[in-house]
């Protein structure tokens, strides 16, 4: 036997196992995003199928052709996806291939759970009250009134289990919604969206036996399991045996499953489910004609290997050749325990997560099985079921409590990192009395939420006071202590003592410009190129490795010139991202040239100037050259190096003589609160390309050489009065925000001592007593705390909408500081930021824990959650991009040059299957160099730049074809109604470059808001009034295009396609299979029915093509040649009257988000 496994993760890994233990050669199939999962390294082949997520596991024609082409001639489905689908057990059938599961019989029996019904009632089996076929709404709706009063019905799938497409009702008024809800749960499961319906048995216990049947008639029993711990109906802890179960009433269930086995001629495993009320009486529920996620337990109690009997059934083995023909009597208790990749929230509803998997260390110890997929560095992800892994906890002796005490130990012991898990739920319900004692049913979990939720809290504790122990903690804190805790500032201090511990390593690892460098993965995917060999030299830019990653190539270059040092990569191999491929040795480079500026030559000076001079003195580069050099160190520049970079030398500030309110001497604040930590001011950007009026800006640069840029109550008072400057005269607002957040006090200086000023001036003589007026720094009471009515935070956020607001971070940025930069239209950001609401002070003030800054809120994941806009490498970059942002908003410019624009004749292919860059579109169609893109790392189904036509500014949004294939999403969706209207505030005109196949489906997207993000992009669009130009590239399929244009195709100034593209309602396949699906399913010689397939996709293809639907029927202005796309729009925008200059806002304010 060879043997393909038609499933993933932890039940296929099992079933190879179970196949290499009988000497089965084993072949793995998987989608390329699911080329990561450990079931693929399992096998001795691996098959990539076509497609993504789950639908790809449900291609029933794609998994029988690769067990036909790698010589298989067994399929095991393991269970869910085609576990019980009759019509691949059918399809395995015709191409020769033994199906590991039951006859195609018994899966048309037990598919339709209402035909189960009826051979159970035929069997002298009792069942439930219900309807024994599928059911409309109006035949549900009699049904649950003919049940009275007080009484509930569950509606389930007619074509599957495990809790998919089953929920209850037990109020009128929300059967029609159950009812659908239902379907589309089926239909998303089973491709089968029929329902049935049977009476809810209140507080029932569900328990099923575990059956084996042969090939020859005969039936074996291996005893029954506790399945009552559900959630919403999907099973969450199972026991074998139950618990607490009169013997009689075990051994009646027990032969009722087993006669009805017999009854129908069962073969293979599979397992009888019934409930059990409070009175005693039993009924019959559903089978599940498959292996069971729970078979695990049986296995532990009995000693079986369920999956290798399959396979020895399936050989044509019999019970009694496999010395299972007799009952076996099962010995003590096993548990299992489902870890899932969920979050338990506040108010009980759990939520899947998904992330990259930092650590995974299984359980171990007597009676310990772990059944998972799981490893370190493992990305997860949201398209599949969110079981990671079953622990099994199995005690020989009769006492159910050491079962439990065993799965919590086993549990308390799962270290897993990186992904949100249920494990302190699954604890909570182990310790819960119920549980214990063997009182649950169905609705337990449900019912007692709250009781388990609290349990969680304690079982949390459990598991972090023994990751303490065992890490070696003290006293139960990670990361940082401090001795001044009181001290919101102490985090800060104690942080600067351990940098300036490792400046000397720092230094020294910044003059190693020979270290080596390691190239890692930038995707996931396969080794399909090594471009080099150990030793060889290499060039900057040089190919090293190509990965093919979902049928696109990723070509590795170097970024330095060096020499081969080690070659990790080896053809063929996959990789994870982040997986190392090659070591260079670099060649070295020049080290940066510091620039110093020669000290001004006062000469000759009057006293005022002279103590001007002197105070100015304390707000030079010169006099904070040591706190410059350890910035310089981190890669990062002062505010004044920044500023002048960004205002080509024109920065005026505005007061810079101000310094902290506070009651230290006046000196000691000159010298260390310079400009209270605040610089501002006015100056010109791109003025060598704009007139002054259209390059006038102000800049504001928080400095974290002062106080950690904390924000003092007169740094409030400058920045409104440079705000109410910017609303009276539209002045642009470029922000630096790097900054600790609010100031709580200064410490460190001499206090001032308490002047009387009548007894100073000689007025009066010194009387002993209290002088009656102190120091008169009013503003400094409070200790420099900044008051909730400061109208900073009200007058920024004013602005928006009516000047363009830019954000710049380099370093920390917490609190106050982050509010600023989250109210601004766009945020850049350095490498090294670290962004966050609350800071380590607060968060350690709050009993929140103790964090370093950089744990806070890193790029890693405020890039691709859309928080930060733009990521750049450092300061200098940072300003570079911020000068290009803001040209877009200043006009035109008339240097320009474009490549030959016959180039974008040849970039999309014409074979319409095949892949090409959006990018490369786009900067072959824009001006040479003018292409800025916002956000390239969140929402990347849809591009969304600024760039130029022959000098002139456009806004572009571009579907990306790399992702869903152009289809948009929840967040392509925010992040393109959030980018037009920030390009319709500003009266800046659109292009939408169009490749779309529609809005993403399925109830995975639904549960993001799709609807209502979607439908923002509809409205945002269908009310600018600046000019849109659409573009169709390729694909303008349905409401998705009609998101992209406003609504409609009429609704851009132009909308012309190029000869590529097609105009359809939906998708051509899609088209293909709803109108003509009955009729090629008909066809038996499958060759022939993919010619006839193929000749109706063609057909409607070229119905659709351009020149045969738009460019005929009208719905465009034209069809175009590609090279004439920027002539049209060149055109437009000479054509489109020029908007004047707006006095008030166009619209409120631009959406943050």
């Amino acid at each position: 036997m060879k043997l393909l496994v038609a499933n993933r993760g932890e039940i296929a890994i099992r079933i190879m196992r179970a196949a290499s233990e009988l000497g089965v050669t084993t072949v793995a199939i998987y989608p390329q995003d699911d080329a990561g999962s450990l079931h693929t390294g399992k096998a001795d082949e691996a098959v990539v199928l076509p497609g993504v997520g789950t639908p790809a596991y449900l291609n029933k024609d794609e998994i029988v052709s690769a067990a036909v082409a790698t010589g298989c001639d067994a399929v095991h489905p393991g269970y869910g996806f085609l576990a019980e689908n009759a019509e691949f057990a059918r399809c395995c059938a015709d191409a020769d291939l033994t199906f590991v599961g039951p006859s195609i019989e018994m899966l048309e029996l037990f598919g339709d759970k209402a035909q189960a019904r009826a051979a159970a009632i035929k069997a002298n089996v009792p069942v439930v009250r219900g309807i024994d076929h599928a059911v409309s709404l109006a035949e549900a709706e009699v049904f649950f009134a003919q049940l009275g009063a007080g009484r509930a019905m569950m509606i389930k799938a007619i074509s599957g289990g495990g809790g998919r497409g089953s929920r209850m009702v037990s109020v009128a008024s929300n059967l029609a919604s159950v009812y659908e809800r239902c379907r589309q749960e089926a239909q998303s499961a089973f491709g089968d969206d029929e329902v049935y319906v049977e009476e809810f048995m209140h507080k029932a216990r569900h328990i099923e036996v575990q059956i084996l049947g042969d090939l020859h008639g005969g039936i074996s029993q291996l005893g029954d399991r506790e399945c009552s711990v559900q959630r919403r109906f999907q099973k969450i802890i199972e026991v074998a045996p139950t618990p607490d179960l009169d013997a009689d009433l075990r051994k009646d269930i027990i032969d009722a499953a087993a006669r009805f086995a017999r009854s129908v001629g069962y073969g293979s495993a599979g397992t009888f489910e019934f409930l059990l009320d409070e009175s005693g009486a039993y009924a019959f529920i559903e089978a599940n004609a498959r292996l069971q996620v729970e078979h695990t337990v049986t296995e532990e109690v009995t000693g079986v290997d369920i999956v290798k009997a399959q396979l020895q059934i399936a050989s044509g083995s019999s019970l009694s050749e496999l010395g299972l023909d007799e009952n076996i009597v099962p010995r003590g208790y096993a548990i299992q325990a489902r870890v899932c990749m969920e979050t338990v929230r506040e108010d009980g509803e759990i939520h899947p997560t998904s992330g990259t998997l930092k650590a995974y260390e299984v359980p171990t110890g007597p009676g310990i099985r772990t059944d998972g997929f799981g490893y370190g560095g493992y990305e997860t992800s949201l398209l599949y079921d969110s079981l990671l892994t079953k622990v099994v906890a199995y005690s020989p002796s009769p006492d159910f409590g050491k079962a439990i005490a065993r799965a919590q130990r086993a549990l308390s012991e799962f270290r897993i990192e990186g992904v949100e898990t249920n494990i302190a739920f699954l604890m909570s319900i182990l310790a819960h009395d119920a549980f214990i004692t063997g009182a649950v049913h169905t609705r337990f979990v449900d019912e007692r939420m709250s009781d388990l939720l609290v349990g969680m809290d304690a079982q949390l504790e459990r598991i972090n006071s023994g990751g303490a122990a065992a890490k070696g903690a003290t006293g139960g804190f990670a990361g940082a202590q401090v001795e001044d805790s009181a001290d919101p500032l102490a985090l800060f201090t104690h942080d600067a003592q351990v940098k300036s511990e490792q400046i000397v390593q720092v230094v020294d690892r910044a003059l190693d410009l020979d270290a080596p460098m390691t190239f890692t993965a930038p995707v996931q995917g396969r080794i399909v190129g090594v471009q080099v060999v150990p030793g060889e030299v290499v060039m900057l830019g040089q190919a090293l490795v190509v990965i093919q990653s979902l049928e696109l190539r990723h070509i590795v270059r170097s970024d330095r010139a060096g020499s081969v040092l080690a070659l990790p990569a080896a053809l063929g191999a996959p990789v994870r991202r982040g997986d190392p491929l090659v070591v260079v040795q670099g060649a070295g480079a020049s080290a940066d040239v510091l620039r110093s500026e020669a000290p001004a030559d006062l000469g000759q000076s009057r006293r005022d100037l002279a103590e001007l001079a002197e105070r100015q003195s304390y707000l030079t580069e010169e006099y904070r050259a040591e706190k410059i050099a350890k910035r310089h160190v981190k890669q990062q520049r002062s505010p004044l190096e920044n500023l002048e970079h960004l205002l080509d030398g024109t920065f005026r500030e505005y007061g810079p003589l101000v310094t902290a309110s506070s009651w230290q001497k006046e000196k000691w604040l000159r010298e260390t609160t310079q400009a209270d930590g605040l610089l501002m001011g006015i100056g010109h950007v791109n003025g060598d390309l704009f007139t002054e009026e259209h390059s006038r800006v102000i800049a504001v640069h928080y400095d974290y050489m002062v106080v950690a840029g904390t924000q003092g109550g007169r740094g409030h008072y400058k920045q409104d009065r440079i705000y109410v400057l910017a609303k009276r005269f539209r002045l642009p607002i470029i922000l630096f925000s790097e900054g600790g957040g609010g100031r709580p006090g200064i410490s460190g200086g001499e206090p001032a001592a308490k002047v009387d000023l009548a007894i100073a001036s000689g007025l009066r003589e010194a009387s002993g007593l209290e002088p009656e007026s102190a120091s008169v720094d009013i503003a400094g009471r409070g200790g420099g705390g900044v008051p909730i009515d400061s109208y900073t935070f009200t007058m920024l956020p004013e602005l928006s909408g009516l000047v363009p607001l830019v954000g710049i971070n380099s370093g920390r940025c917490f609190a106050g500081n982050t509010v600023l930069l989250a109210c601004c239209d766009v945020i850049i950001a350095t490498e090294n930021s670290t962004i966050g609401l609350g800071g380590p002070a607060m968060i350690e003030g709050g009993g929140l824990g103790i964090y370093t800054p950089e744990e806070v809120g890193p790029m890693s994941f405020q890039v691709p959650n859309g928080v930060v806009d733009i990521l750049v490498k450092d300061d200098e970059e940072a300003v570079e991009i911020a000068k290009k942002y803001i040209s877009y908003f200043q006009g035109s410019i008339e240097d320009w040059s474009a490549v030959d624009q016959r180039q974008l004749r040849h970039i999309i292919p014409e074979d319409r299957s095949e892949m090409y860059d959006i990018r490369e579109v786009i900067n072959t169609l824009a001006d040479e160099a003018s292409v800025l893109e916002i956000r390239r790392a969140f929402g990347v189904g849809i591009v969304t730049a600024f760039i130029r036509i022959e000098g002139m500014p456009l806004g572009l949004i571009a579907n990306n074809p790399e992702h869903l294939s152009g289809a948009i999403d929840s967040d392509a969706s925010d992040k393109a109604a959030r980018f037009l209207q920030l390009c319709d505030t500003f009266d800046v005109p659109v292009l939408s470059l169009m490749d779309c196949p529609g809005i993403v489906v399925g109830p995975e997207h639904e549960r993001q808001a799709l609807l209502r993000k979607c439908g923002r992009l509809f409205v945002t669009g269908a009310n600018m009034t600046t000019p849109i130009f659409g573009v169709v590239l390729r694909k303008a399929y349905g409401l998705g295009v009609q998101a992209m244009c406003g609504g409609s195709s009429m609704e851009p100034f132009f909308t012309v396609a190029w000869p590529t593209a097609e105009f359809a309602p939906t998708t051509i396949d899609g088209s293909v299979r709803l109108a003509f699906g009955k009729e090629l399913d008909a066809i038996e010689d499958l060759d022939k029915r993919q010619q006839v397939y193929e000749r109706l996709v063609g057909e409607l293809v070229e119905q659709a093509r351009a020149v045969n639907s738009g460019g005929t029927s009208y719905g465009i202005d034209d069809v175009i040649d590609p090279a004439e796309t920027r002539d049209w729009i060149a055109q437009a925008l000479r054509t489109v009257p020029k908007t004047p200059t707006r006095v008030d806002k166009k619209r409120p304010n631009v959406d943050t988000w």
